[in-house]
């Protein structure tokens, strides 16, 4: 279950991501983590390719729900 507290850990680390001021590995670890999180698939496109703040990314993140086919 999502928490106030644990939303924010991801709003602060989405933050840390969308500032590019770690290593590449860094950054690559800290994707993994927020993937290691979240549902959503793509979860570093909602950084990347489009143009949303931290808790829209983290909002839209938590918002997914998987569907079968």
């Amino acid at each position: 279950m999502d928490t106030p507290n644990n939303k924010q850990e991801l709003i602060v680390l989405v933050q840390k991501i969308m500032s590019a001021k770690g290593t590449q590995e860094e950054i690559d670890e800290w994707i993994e983590e927020l993937e290691s999180k979240v549902l959503h698939p793509r979860v570093a496109d909602l950084i990347y390719h489009e143009n949303l703040t931290a808790e829209e990314v983290v909002e839209k993140a938590l918002a997914y729900k998987p569907f079968n086919l």
